[in-house]
């Protein structure tokens, strides 16, 4: 089955605001290689996002929150979704070296 997946305006800022710190502190270079590979990275989740799974936070949540990675040491973030029928709802995209959530702000 093949998923539609769509994010949340907080996942999108959580990107943005990513890209923008990698292009002020690194290179817009490096800023634009990372937004176009996490941007590659949760579309993978059109395919197979069941294998993913529960994110840390799900049981307190009280949600079947999920969880994808992308990156590599210590350039690590979370990719936090719920499915919903035929979507992939992607809440947040987040340093793995952050808290937990508490909420999902849509």
């Amino acid at each position: 089955m093949k998923y539609t997946v769509r994010l949340a305006r907080k996942a999108r800022a959580e990107i943005d605001a990513n890209a923008a710190w990698l292009a002020y502190h690194i290179s817009k270079r490096t800023a634009d290689r990372w937004h176009e590979s996490v941007s590659d990275t949760i579309e993978t989740l059109a395919e197979f996002p069941d294998g993913c799974p529960a994110a840390e936070e799900a049981d307190s949540l009280a949600i079947d929150l999920r969880q994808l990675l992308h990156g590599r040491r210590p350039h690590v973030f979370r990719i936090l979704f719920t499915i919903e029928g035929d979507q992939v709802l992607v809440h947040r995209v987040r340093h793995a070296a952050q808290d937990w959530i508490a909420d999902l702000e849509k």
